[in-house]
């Protein structure tokens, strides 16, 4: 799965390797599904503080379309943490509504051959 990282905030980029790894780990068993995510940062109300990182996940699937989770929180990584499990949930209604194909009927063949 490849994961990109985009940044609007000097001090995202401190974050980079945790929201990978915790990417990778809760899609492990998804990989052959979502072949591309990309995890966006962005600190919407400057130095000032509060309630302003922006944490916005897009789940590219094969299948289900692209799913885009936004969080705000006031931490990045409760922001992060928010946007994955709101993206995990949708995730896997949108895998479970996907009609399952059926297997192939086998052919009775005649009782002489």
């Amino acid at each position: 799965m490849q994961v990109l990282f985009k940044f609007r905030a000097p001090h995202a980029s401190d974050h980079r390797e945790l929201a990978q790894a915790r990417l990778r780990t809760a899609l492990s068993r998804l990989a052959s599904r979502v072949p591309r995510a990309t995890v966006q940062l962005a600190d919407l109300n400057g130095p000032r503080g509060g309630v302003d990182k922006l944490c916005q996940l897009e789940l590219h699937t094969v299948g289900a379309g692209t799913v885009i989770v936004r969080s705000v929180a006031s931490e990045w990584r409760a922001a992060f943490d928010n946007a994955l499990a709101r993206a995990l949930r949708l995730l896997a209604r949108l895998l479970h509504r996907q009609p399952r194909r059926a297997l192939p009927l086998r052919r009775q063949l005649p009782d002489g051959l």
